[in-house]
């Protein structure tokens, strides 16, 4: 598989896992569980690319002539990068194990338990997605700076 089809085809298996969603920051396409990112894609006329973290299989994976560690620092936590020109076969099959690798070790402890243990239920997702939504209310209302008591 080549170019924009294999892309597409890795954005699918990625939205394939629990509590998924594709976000478009920086200008990137990324796909996230739980608000954080666990798959950096791009896609151009001339090249495909991805970064994933991969905390078991680095080792091997850099050893690969198409991939590197990722840049601003995310390298030395076990982010690698991948990139192919667009005319060139995508080894698919593998990246998609290495989405697997990387969902797991950004997704929610509750996410993946339930992933392993089949088909995992909406209730379990929505539970997980409220609970890191109240702790992001929590750590943005710590953030503000407390109101002062009116007197009279």
């Amino acid at each position: 598989m080549k170019g924009k089809k294999a892309f597409e085809a890795l954005k699918a298996h990625a939205l394939t896992y629990p509590g998924t969603f594709v976000d478009h920051p920086w200008g990137e396409t990324v796909v996230k569980v739980a608000k954080k990112v666990f798959i950096f894609m791009g896609v151009d006329t001339a090249s495909v690319g991805l970064s994933v973290k991969l905390p078991q299989s680095k080792y091997e994976a850099l050893d690969l002539p198409f991939c590197k560690p990722t840049g601003y620092g995310l390298g030395k936590a076990g982010w690698i990068s991948a990139s192919f020109e667009a005319r060139n076969d995508v080894p698919v099959e593998m990246l998609k194990a290495w989405i697997d690798e990387s969902y797991r070790a950004i997704a929610p402890k509750t996410l993946v338990k339930a992933l392993d243990s089949g088909e995992p239920k909406k209730k379990t997702v929505k539970k997980t997605v409220k609970k890191v939504a109240k702790k992001t209310a929590k750590k943005v209302a710590k953030a503000l700076p407390k109101k002062k008591k009116a007197t009279r």
